[in-house]
């Protein structure tokens, strides 16, 4: 009986310590210790905490944070690297000044090693990196947050394009609440909109907030209801890495087949599976085109090739000439008199909008000084900031309310 009693004693301990021990892994494989970032205090500043005695230096960048110049071996550049404050107890702190309603987004260095943020499990992908992010409500952030409205879906959606010669590409499309695919008579406008450079069909949905603006601004009646098209314009790839057969490698910045004309050229692949398989008009009055920096620039040459598509037309952050060895499509000829056809047929809204400190922002005024000594008719929006996501995103909540009215 006293064997039996100090084997029981002993059950209960190794599962007491079983216990203990599967608590504890549990907490460390959901990112436990207590920390959350960040700390949105009432004034809307913003507070960073990190419990890390054995690291020697945190810093946080992103565009909330004051510039300044550093000097490195190549010379002095801006930043907005912050180094975080180390208390003796080797807690790290940072608190921010009051910020504007809005979405941010930042990096974390932990002794200059870029990392995730391991108390703040909301991110993005943005071509390679992982970046974090938070919302401050209250105002313009409203607008790319989950609010208390009916809600659209998201699918991705594979299609044939025999102009690329690929049975199967992928897309993301959008369509409003209350969308019904058996409703043949309830038609709706629809938006293509495309990524930039190393981005992909999930890069609007993601990084751009596409079904959170839509349903907000659809919610508060300042936007029609759309259906929006998100494509990958990278005609390497049957969709975005990790997603297709044989993809799953780190995405790159530049790959093959993404400005040398074979995505325009298999664009119309797009529209007709759209208007074969959704219940939408199929004119120009009802289509916009909208795309960001590479996309940009297949938003000037896929309108001006297809003057008959387009009534809305919104080239943001565009580059605008084709990199060297990749003008040689007929796509890239002749844009001078593809445009005279283009604004011959009058497109109801031509809207160009770029920052002021982005690196293509000349070569905008360039283009648009071509189109003044035309006459041709546009509308131009110059903001604050460079070629980033705080841009394309405001520029997402500007145009959209402009469509389709």
């Amino acid at each position: 009986m006293e064997t039996y009693n100090l084997m029981k004693k002993l059950l209960t301990l190794l599962v007491c310590v079983g216990a203990a021990f599967t608590l504890q892994a549990q907490e460390i494989s959901m990112g436990g210790g207590g920390l959350e970032n960040p700390t949105i205090n009432p004034d809307n500043s913003v507070t960073f905490t990190f419990n890390a005695p054995n690291v020697a230096t945190i810093e946080i960048d992103g565009e909330f944070l004051p510039a300044r110049e550093i000097r490195t071996q190549q010379g002095t550049r801006t930043t907005t690297r912050t180094p975080l404050a180390k208390s003796a107890d080797g807690v790290f702190t940072l608190t921010t000044p009051p910020l504007e309603s809005d979405f941010y987004t930042y990096n974390l260095y932990m002794d200059g090693v870029r990392v995730v943020d391991p108390n703040n499990v909301y991110q993005n992908r943005d071509v390679a990196n992982l970046i974090n992010y938070f919302i401050i409500g209250g105002g313009h952030g409203d607008l790319f947050d989950v609010q208390d409205v009916p809600h659209g879906n998201v699918s991705k959606v594979w299609y044939p394009s025999p102009r690329a010669k690929m049975a199967q590409r992928r897309m993301s499309v959008y369509t409003p609440a209350g969308y019904n695919p058996a409703d043949r008579r309830t038609k709706y406008p629809v938006l293509y909109i495309m990524h930039g450079i190393g981005g992909d069909e999930n890069a609007w949905i993601d990084g751009g907030r596409v079904p959170q603006v839509l349903d907000n601004l659809i919610a508060s009646g300042a936007a029609e209801k759309m259906i929006v098209v998100v494509t990958n314009s990278n005609m390497s790839q049957q969709a975005s890495p990790g997603d297709a057969p044989a993809s799953r490698h780190r995405p790159q910045l530049m790959v093959p087949g993404n400005m040398d004309g074979q995505f325009e050229e298999s664009f119309l692949d797009v529209v007709e599976f759209i208007e074969s398989n959704y219940n939408v008009y199929k004119d120009k009055a009802h289509r916009a085109l909208a795309g960001l920096s590479m996309g940009g620039f297949h938003t000037i040459y896929i309108s001006a090739n297809y003057p008959d598509l387009f009534d809305y037309v919104c080239p943001l952050s565009a580059a605008i000439v084709a990199p060297q060895g990749d003008r040689d499509s007929y796509i890239y000829k002749d844009l001078d008199a593809k445009l005279a056809v283009q604004f011959k047929k009058a497109p109801k809204l031509y809207w160009i909008a770029c920052g002021n400190a982005d690196f293509l922002v000349n070569n905008n005024k360039e283009f648009m000084k071509k189109m003044d000594e035309k006459g041709y008719k546009y509308e131009y929006v110059e903001t604050e900031g460079g070629h980033t996501w705080k841009n394309w995103r405001n520029y997402l909540t500007m145009f959209v309310p402009r469509l389709f009215k």
